[in-house]
């Protein structure tokens, strides 16, 4: 397999339990992002989700949309990737989360094109962020992920799957996507109530077509004041980072 989607996902989140199964339109949040992830050019997705019954609806919602499911363990995410990326053996794998339902094909298409024509082993357009917070993409290869793996991590490098690789990157070709403009300061993820009111409005603006619109139909809605921007603070980017936060 040339590439994989590793969508990392679970109902159990300290601050927004249940978020990925609000319903939008009508539909479960997860399934507006797996609609919009398939816009792109990916050659398959996998939920990445835990073994916890709580997850037992999430699981079953996405199997039935067609979507490969493996469940692991709650807390070392590290090791669900681990598990997937042997058992698919992806030449790469792009990492994204629940919480971004916003998530963007065009932009997902562009960096996996620039992560095979530059041969990298580690991108994102996180490091530093210029893109608002819900359009994160981290894209690994597999050979890079599995040699990082033979370290000795620590439960917080295994709750947070790509933080140890960030800080021990040594010996990797590592590269960050940047925006033409710093968006940095906009809030599009899902974490809290406001989050999720604001991408709710989001998706009810642009009914019929969920998959389609993109990043600029999104600041124009904003401008024009067709909705409101998000009110949560760019400052909680992370926020799963702090102490007691948690991941998915």
């Amino acid at each position: 397999m040339k590439n994989l989607v590793i969508l990392q996902a679970r109902t159990s989140s300290s601050r927004l339990p249940g978020k990925v199964l609000k319903l939008i339109n009508g539909k479960p949040m997860i399934e507006w992002q797996i609609k919009r992830i398939q816009k792109s050019v990916v050659s398959e997705i996998i939920l990445a989700t835990s073994i916890h019954q709580n997850d037992d609806d999430l699981c079953k919602i996405v199997h039935d949309l067609g979507i490969e499911v493996f469940r692991g363990s709650l807390n070392d995410v590290h090791s669900r990737f681990l598990n997937i990326v042997k058992l698919k053996k992806p030449e790469y794998f792009i990492r994204l989360t629940g919480d971004c339902p916003l998530v963007m094909p065009e932009i997902l298409n562009e960096m996996m094109n620039q992560f095979e024509s530059r041969l990298y082993d580690y991108y994102s357009n996180i490091n530093p962020p210029t893109f608002p917070d819900g359009l994160d993409v981290e894209i690994l290869s597999s050979k890079a992920f599995l040699k990082y793996s033979l370290k000795e991590l620590s439960e917080e490098e295994k709750e947070h799957v790509t933080l140890g690789i960030r800080a021990k990157s040594e010996g990797m070709r590592v590269g960050n996507y940047i925006s033409e403009q710093n968006y940095s300061k906009l809030r599009w993820t899902v974490g809290y109530e406001e989050d999720f009111r604001f991408v709710d409005h989001i998706f009810r603006l642009f009914k019929g077509k969920e998959a389609d619109f993109g990043m600029v139909d999104i600041m124009e809605a904003v401008r024009s004041g067709k909705v409101s921007d998000n009110t949560k603070s760019h400052l909680y980017r992370n926020i799963a980072l702090s102490k007691g936060g948690t991941v998915d």
